[in-house]
């Protein structure tokens, strides 16, 4: 069922007159509604605008782009990155770019349609043994184009974070890794850096990853890490050359709210342990250690929820094709009433 709203969903939401605890979004931190993280959006946006819509070629530069790609590469323990208007995008520049005859495309099962060059076709492998049994048998039989390998970091399927035992079984070191963490920036890792010094522990041939900021910090916005040399060549691009920027007041929030970041983790992790406590049972969810969101398929548990007041994410993704998808979701906005609640529903299914 859709529900049309009037305000940001945050812990609760109201629907035609009616209160209900909301668990789902990708809101994890709780910031988009947090006043504190607010304030300083709105002190960077009297300083920066509300847009900024010239090319980040122009003659005249805005610095704080680069004060945040540098922070964010060292962040997440890379070498350099660069920040675009969406997460989206930067996903199809990383494709885009490499679309060219030195390199073959081969997709990691559940990639999302952001890292593929056409939105209508799903090339995703069906296992990660198809997925192994195809990059063998092109490194025997091409020895011009470098494999390059497209993965979720979080699929939500528990394919690959926390412990990327599929992802362990390929030709690593023949390999150009792309992966998307969107999902994990920010949320991840001990202190929120995601999963890029993980992956780069594994020895790929070369890494690449690419995020939206939009879920983690709580900000519109994309980047891309990578070697410096890779990231140059991005930045030469028509693409990012031809793009509108983020927000430069998007981008210095990243930096402003560190603290607020740093206290919000905290606060979900304690959340996400006293679901894991107080759940009796989690059979029938897809879940990540780490991760605070549980995936279901099973519809009447999603009536349930909602007979019981609560309301999760559910619909067909990516598109009308697709099976529904339902997902609890935890974040640092939710109090301990909250979480005891939804687990006495769930516990009474």
């Amino acid at each position: 069922m859709i529900f049309n709203l009037n305000s940001f969903p945050s812990s609760h939401i109201s629907i035609e007159g009616k209160t209900y605890l909301y668990f789902g979004g990708t809101s994890y931190l709780g910031l988009q509604s947090d006043i504190e993280f607010q304030n300083i959006f709105i002190e960077n946006i009297r300083k920066y605008g509300t847009n900024y819509g010239a090319s980040r070629k122009s003659n005249i530069r805005i610095s704080i782009y680069d004060e945040v790609e540098t922070y964010l590469a060292k962040y997440i323990g890379g070498e350099s990155c660069i920040s675009l208007s969406s997460g989206y995008l930067a996903g199809q520049l990383v494709a885009q770019a490499l679309n060219t005859e030195d390199y073959t495309f081969f997709y990691a099962p559940n990639t999302h349609s952001a890292l593929s060059l056409s939105v209508t076709e799903n090339k995703s492998a069906s296992s990660y043994q198809e997925l192994k049994t195809a990059l063998n048998l092109h490194l025997k039989s091409n020895k011009k184009q470098t494999p390059v390998v497209f993965l979720d970091a979080i699929d939500f399927q528990g394919n690959n974070f926390p412990d990327f035992e599929g992802l362990k079984t390929l030709p690593l070191s023949k390999i150009l890794l792309v992966i998307d963490d969107s999902h994990g920036i920010g949320i991840v890792g001990a202190n929120g850096e995601g999963i890029y010094k993980t992956i780069k522990n594994l020895n790929p041939m070369e890494l690449i990853v690419c995020s939206s900021l939009g879920k983690g910090f709580g900000v519109q916005a994309g980047v891309i890490f990578g070697s410096k040399k890779r990231i140059t060549s991005f930045e030469n691009t028509s693409f990012f050359g031809g793009a509108s920027p983020a927000s430069p007041a998007n981008l210095a929030t990243v930096i402003n709210a560190k603290s607020i970041y740093e206290s919000k983790r905290n606060d979900l992790e304690r959340n996400t342990q006293l679901f894991l406590k107080h759940v009796k049972n989690l059979e029938g969810f897809n879940y990540m250690k780490g991760h605070p969101a549980f995936t279901f398929s099973e519809e009447n548990l999603n009536k349930h929820l909602e007979n019981n007041n609560i309301i999760v994410t559910s619909f067909r993704y990516p598109d009308e094709t697709s099976p529904i998808m339902s997902r609890i979701v935890i974040s640092a906005a939710h109090t301990e009433d909250d979480i005891t609640t939804l687990c006495e529903v769930l516990n009474g299914y």
